[in-house]
């Protein structure tokens, strides 16, 4: 019952007050976009810390923490999720993990659950894959969690100089509504610039005017002063 003993150590270091805190951070009221989600008020070292000292974990116990109504419930199960995908050494069970993966996007949804595991399950998947076409399909899906899985998975394949992806799932989603996505894709753009500034600057020339000013920002943080003048100026 390794779901059971993951639970029971969440709940009895759950905090009220650090709870009630994180619900206005994690935007849990009525027309927020995780509302009604239920905080334990867990810190993310102690949470660590309990899933790395629980028994192995097969899909059925990490299933019933992802269907858990606890968000840090949620989290445990993605971190599970991750630990696995890096032990996994066969092909199958990779692909295994990421279908798994896939089939429950539902409950990945906010962003921290979507930024602590894509990136080390989809992102590392599809590493060495010539299709990518799932990046695409969850972009385009209409649902803010996958289209922002689709965005942050690509941290990884930036890390290796390909940013190909990035930058067209970025120009795909530049008109979304959401800032959680225009935060995402200034994060993600910054990030290949931190790898390759040319095709940052490339990108920015040939989109600045379609560009939210939160991803323009969060895009040029590590410029010059006067270069993130005059790209701001520019929008």
């Amino acid at each position: 019952m390794n779901a059971q003993f993951i639970l029971h150590e969440l709940l009895s270091v759950a905090d009220a007050e650090r709870a009630a805190f994180l619900r206005g951070y994690f935007k849990t009221g009525k027309g927020q976009y995780a509302e009604g989600d239920v905080i334990l008020g867990v810190t993310a070292p102690v949470l660590r810390d309990i899933v790395k000292h629980a028994p192995p974990m097969p899909f059925a116990e990490v299933q019933a923490l992802l269907d858990s109504k606890y968000h840090e419930a949620r989290l445990a199960g993605l971190l599970c999720l991750v630990g696995m995908f890096k032990k996994a050494k066969e092909a199958a069970k990779q692909r295994e993990i990421f279908d798994f993966y896939l089939q429950n996007t539902r409950s990945i949804n906010n962003w921290d659950l979507v930024d602590i595991s894509c990136r080390d399950i989809i992102g590392a998947y599809l590493l060495d894959k010539a299709d990518r076409s799932i990046l695409y399909r969850l972009a385009e899906s209409g649902d803010l969690w996958e289209q922002r899985i689709a965005l942050v998975s690509t941290w990884m394949l930036i890390k290796h100089r390909q940013f190909d992806d990035t930058l067209k799932l970025a120009a795909l989603l530049l008109n979304h509504r959401h800032d959680l996505i225009h935060k995402a894709i200034g994060w993600m753009l910054r990030e290949v610039g931190k790898k390759d500034k040319d095709t940052l600057v490339e990108f920015l020339e040939k989109h600045h005017r379609q560009m939210p000013r939160t991803a323009l920002r969060y895009a040029i943080e590590r410029f010059l002063p006067e270069e993130r003048t005059y790209f701001m100026k520019l929008t």
